[in-house]
Protein backbone atom coordinates (compact mmCIF):
# COMPACT_ATOMS: atom_id res chain seq x y z
CA UNK A 1 0.00 0.00 0.00
CA UNK A 2 1.32 3.16 -1.19
CA UNK A 3 1.76 6.38 0.96
CA UNK A 4 -1.42 7.99 0.17
CA UNK A 5 -3.55 5.44 0.76
CA UNK A 6 -2.67 4.69 4.63
CA UNK A 7 -5.88 4.84 6.66
CA UNK A 8 -5.03 7.78 9.35
CA UNK A 9 -5.95 6.57 13.07
CA UNK A 10 -8.72 7.98 14.97
CA UNK A 11 -8.53 11.37 16.93
CA UNK A 12 -11.36 10.39 18.67
CA UNK A 13 -12.23 6.94 20.97
CA UNK A 14 -8.55 6.00 19.67
CA UNK A 15 -7.10 2.15 19.23
CA UNK A 16 -4.01 3.38 20.37
CA UNK A 17 -2.51 6.59 21.99
CA UNK A 18 -1.25 8.95 19.14
CA UNK A 19 2.12 11.08 18.79
CA UNK A 20 1.61 14.35 18.82
CA UNK A 21 4.80 17.77 18.65
CA UNK A 22 4.34 21.05 20.22
CA UNK A 23 6.69 23.93 19.87
CA UNK A 24 6.95 26.80 22.46
CA UNK A 25 8.17 29.40 19.60
CA UNK A 26 9.83 33.00 21.17
CA UNK A 27 11.09 35.78 19.84
CA UNK A 28 10.91 39.12 21.52
CA UNK A 29 9.71 38.33 24.20
CA UNK A 30 6.65 37.09 23.03
CA UNK A 31 5.55 33.58 22.49
CA UNK A 32 3.54 32.18 19.69
CA UNK A 33 0.14 30.69 20.28
CA UNK A 34 -2.86 29.79 18.44
CA UNK A 35 -6.37 29.54 18.96
CA UNK A 36 -7.70 26.04 18.91
CA UNK A 37 -10.62 25.17 15.82
CA UNK A 38 -11.09 21.46 16.89
CA UNK A 39 -11.07 19.11 20.22
CA UNK A 40 -9.54 18.78 22.75
CA UNK A 41 -9.56 22.17 23.69
CA UNK A 42 -11.44 23.80 20.97
CA UNK A 43 -11.73 27.44 21.41
CA UNK A 44 -8.66 27.46 23.84
CA UNK A 45 -5.31 29.27 23.11
CA UNK A 46 -2.61 27.16 23.07
CA UNK A 47 0.95 25.97 21.46
CA UNK A 48 0.82 24.72 18.01
CA UNK A 49 1.38 21.10 16.93
CA UNK A 50 -0.33 18.22 15.68
CA UNK A 51 0.42 14.82 15.04
CA UNK A 52 3.71 13.19 13.69
CA UNK A 53 3.00 11.43 10.72
CA UNK A 54 4.12 7.84 9.69
CA UNK A 55 8.38 8.09 8.34
CA UNK A 56 8.41 11.52 9.94
CA UNK A 57 11.03 12.08 12.75
CA UNK A 58 9.89 14.17 15.67
CA UNK A 59 11.92 17.20 14.73
CA UNK A 60 11.00 17.52 11.10
CA UNK A 61 6.73 17.01 12.24
CA UNK A 62 6.85 19.56 14.62
CA UNK A 63 8.26 22.13 11.94
CA UNK A 64 5.90 21.14 9.79
CA UNK A 65 2.99 21.62 11.88
CA UNK A 66 4.11 25.60 13.26
CA UNK A 67 4.40 26.53 9.57
CA UNK A 68 1.37 24.87 8.55
CA UNK A 69 -0.25 26.28 11.49
CA UNK A 70 0.89 29.41 11.48
CA UNK A 71 2.35 30.27 8.58
CA UNK A 72 5.92 30.46 10.96
CA UNK A 73 8.71 28.92 9.97
CA UNK A 74 10.94 27.51 13.09
CA UNK A 75 14.28 26.43 13.89
CA UNK A 76 13.68 23.55 16.64
CA UNK A 77 15.56 23.73 20.03
CA UNK A 78 15.64 21.74 22.70
CA UNK A 79 13.14 18.70 23.96
CA UNK A 80 10.75 20.45 26.43
CA UNK A 81 8.78 17.38 28.13
CA UNK A 82 6.97 14.41 26.90
CA UNK A 83 3.54 14.34 28.36
CA UNK A 84 0.29 12.33 28.21
CA UNK A 85 -2.80 13.91 27.60
CA UNK A 86 -5.96 11.57 28.47
CA UNK A 87 -9.60 12.73 28.11
CA UNK A 88 -11.85 10.73 29.64
CA UNK A 89 -15.88 11.45 28.22
CA UNK A 90 -18.56 11.16 30.64
CA UNK A 91 -19.22 7.26 30.96
CA UNK A 92 -15.27 6.79 31.57
CA UNK A 93 -14.35 5.84 28.15
CA UNK A 94 -10.86 7.40 26.08
CA UNK A 95 -11.81 10.10 24.14
CA UNK A 96 -8.69 11.74 23.51
CA UNK A 97 -5.15 9.84 24.14
CA UNK A 98 -2.04 11.94 22.94
CA UNK A 99 1.40 11.61 23.85
CA UNK A 100 2.61 15.09 23.35
CA UNK A 101 6.34 15.97 22.86
CA UNK A 102 7.34 19.62 23.45
CA UNK A 103 10.16 21.48 22.11
CA UNK A 104 11.67 24.96 22.22
CA UNK A 105 11.46 26.72 18.69
CA UNK A 106 12.35 30.02 17.24
CA UNK A 107 11.60 31.74 14.04
CA UNK A 108 14.17 31.64 11.29
CA UNK A 109 15.08 34.71 10.02
CA UNK A 110 12.56 36.78 8.27
CA UNK A 111 9.06 37.25 8.73
CA UNK A 112 7.16 37.06 12.12
CA UNK A 113 3.81 37.55 10.24
CA UNK A 114 1.33 34.69 11.35
CA UNK A 115 -1.10 33.15 8.74
CA UNK A 116 -3.39 30.40 10.40
CA UNK A 117 -4.49 27.86 8.81
CA UNK A 118 -8.13 26.29 9.11
CA UNK A 119 -6.76 23.95 11.72
CA UNK A 120 -6.29 27.39 14.04
CA UNK A 121 -8.72 30.04 14.90
CA UNK A 122 -6.44 32.15 15.22
CA UNK A 123 -3.20 32.42 15.81
CA UNK A 124 -0.48 35.70 17.46
CA UNK A 125 2.58 36.49 19.42
CA UNK A 126 1.50 37.32 23.21
CA UNK A 127 3.77 38.71 26.05
CA UNK A 128 3.77 36.50 28.94
CA UNK A 129 1.53 38.83 31.04
CA UNK A 130 -0.89 39.17 28.24
CA UNK A 131 -1.11 34.95 28.16
CA UNK A 132 -2.36 35.17 31.90
CA UNK A 133 -5.59 37.34 30.22
CA UNK A 134 -6.78 34.52 28.19
CA UNK A 135 -8.69 31.15 28.35
CA UNK A 136 -5.65 28.29 27.24
CA UNK A 137 -5.41 24.68 27.69
CA UNK A 138 -4.14 22.90 30.52
CA UNK A 139 -1.55 20.97 28.74
CA UNK A 140 0.13 24.73 27.69
CA UNK A 141 -0.25 25.81 30.83
CA UNK A 142 1.85 23.42 32.37
CA UNK A 143 4.28 23.35 29.80
CA UNK A 144 4.65 27.00 29.91
CA UNK A 145 5.41 27.04 33.75
CA UNK A 146 8.11 24.27 33.12
CA UNK A 147 9.84 26.53 31.18
CA UNK A 148 9.84 29.25 34.18
CA UNK A 149 6.92 31.39 32.43
CA UNK A 150 4.04 31.98 34.98
CA UNK A 151 0.49 32.17 33.40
Amino acid sequence: MDDDHVKRPSRVYPEAPLVGVGAVVRADNKILLIRRANEPGKGLWSIPGGLVEVGETLRDAVAREVEEETGIKIEVGKLIDVVENIVRDNDGRVKFHYILVDFEAKPIIGSMDVHPSPEALEARWFTPEEIKGIPITNTAKLLLRKIGIEV
